[in-house]
């Protein structure tokens, strides 16, 4: 996964609540909301569908829309004058008071313990645009590749370590960036006069992308807001050429080594190991992963339904959770809420914290875990044949349909030997 950036965090005993004076229900309208966060770099705008749940008129169904994204909540409550749209997987929730056709409060995301990371929230009924009403003609069509330089404080594109891919219609812009460990997922915004805005909220990720344009040299020059308050300048050359290291050299055994050699606990107390009679035989993919990526959850959404049409095959799956928490009673229940969320029919370990050093102590076949997800081809003989590190999931197009094709081709391989 992408590099996680420092956030501001606060120090709150529970969970606050949105003030209220009112005793009874307030009247919400039902519908497509345009919802923002107020960030230090400006608001940063996203879609909120929310529908009332059959039979329970205080319930409801929700969910974020980025690009051509629409991902579910969890179910939000209607309590007295204020409505909670929780995401559990993310430990997250926006809360706001009804005000006609307003929405206010706040996004809150629990840290370790007590610990919460807290931004204002709005929310207008009726509205679909991203940042701007006004379907102004452009000259810029900012449609291709774009060599890009995360952490460029000369302005110029030193060094490649993102491709940008955009597609324009209009002033409308979809698209994402790449990175060596994963990509930003689904980002929607608009060229307006000769600047570029980009902004995606998914209940974990908060990015908010602003950049001008300089039509002379083809380049991008802004910054981005992550999280709370964390900011870091980027720059970007139009490169339709431009390419990231291969994913299938980034991680790789160590000299000497051809297995992978693993035994951690379950949520359940039961310890599982490559070498139980459930993987002998059987190509097994080892999943590297997080409850609290992502990408991750863009992975896992691709494996579960693949796994369901094809264990008959003679495949497993064997996920290996690196959470914030080494504590089981912390960190099981968020992956059992992982595994009801996605109908995971395949085990998943608490393998340690998501701290990278500690998750390459915690697997020394393997020279470094440098992303989250990375993904582990075990073949019947008990030997590994291909890691790939990190995932370019749907919100990258054409990126995705290539991981898919050749995870299909390498798939179908393994299990023909």
């Amino acid at each position: 996964m992408k590099k996680i950036f420092p956030l501001l965090v606060l120090q709150f005993l529970v969970w606050p609540t949105v003030s209220s004076c009112q005793p009874a229900s307030a009247t919400f309208k039902p519908g497509t909301y345009r919802a923002f966060l107020k960030t230090p770099g400006g608001p940063l705008p996203f879609g909120l569908d929310i529908q009332p749940a059959p039979g329970d008129a205080k319930t409801y169904t929700v969910f974020a829309l980025n690009g051509q994204e629409r991902l579910p909540m969890d179910a939000a409550t209607l309590q007295g004058d204020s409505l909670r749209i929780p995401m559990t997987l993310f430990e997250s929730e926006l809360v706001a008071k009804i005000d006609g056709n307003t929405l206010r409060g706040v996004y809150r995301r629990r840290r370790v313990g007590q610990s919460v990371q807290t931004l204002p929230f709005e929310a207008q009924f009726g509205q679909t645009y991203r940042f701007t009403p006004d379907e102004k003609p452009t000259t810029a069509n900012l449609t291709g590749k774009w060599a890009t330089d995360f952490g460029s404080k000369t302005g110029k594109v030193d060094t490649v370590n993102a491709v940008g891919v955009f597609e324009q219609k209009g002033s409308k812009v979809l698209g994402t960036f790449l990175t060596p460990t994963g990509d930003y997922r689904y980002l929607e915004g608009n060229v307006v006069g000769d600047s570029l805005f980009l902004s995606c909220f998914d209940g974990s990720h908060v990015y908010l992308f602003k950049a001008k344009h300089n039509p002379a040299t083809k380049t991008l020059t802004g910054g981005l807001w992550a999280g709370i308050s964390s900011y870091e300048p980027w720059t970007a050359r139009f490169d339709p050429s431009t390419e990231l290291p291969d994913p299938a050299k980034l991680t790789y055994l160590k000299p000497g080594k051809n297995t992978l050699n693993v035994s951690f606990p379950e949520p359940n107390g039961k310890t599982v190991s490559l070498t139980d009679p459930r993987f002998k035989g059987k190509v097994t993919i080892v999943q590297i992963l997080g409850t609290w990526c992502p990408n991750c959850m863009d992975e896992t959404n691709f494996l579960s339904p693949w796994y369901q049409k094809n264990k008959q095959r003679g495949v497993e799956v064997l996920g290996l959770a690196f959470e914030r928490s080494a504590e089981m009673a912390v960190s099981g229940p968020k992956i059992e809420r992982m595994k009801q969320r996605f109908k995971l029919d395949y085990p998943i370990a608490l393998a340690g914290t998501n701290d990278k050093a500690q998750a390459s102590k915690a697997l020394p076949d393997l020279n470094a875990v440098v992303a989250f997800p990375t993904t582990i081809f075990i073949d019947k003989k008990g030997q590994v044949r291909h890691i790939h590190t990190g995932f370019s999931g749907p919100g990258t197009g054409k990126y995705y349909e290539q991981y898919v094709d050749e995870f299909n081709r390498l798939m179908d391989k393994l299990l023909a030997e």
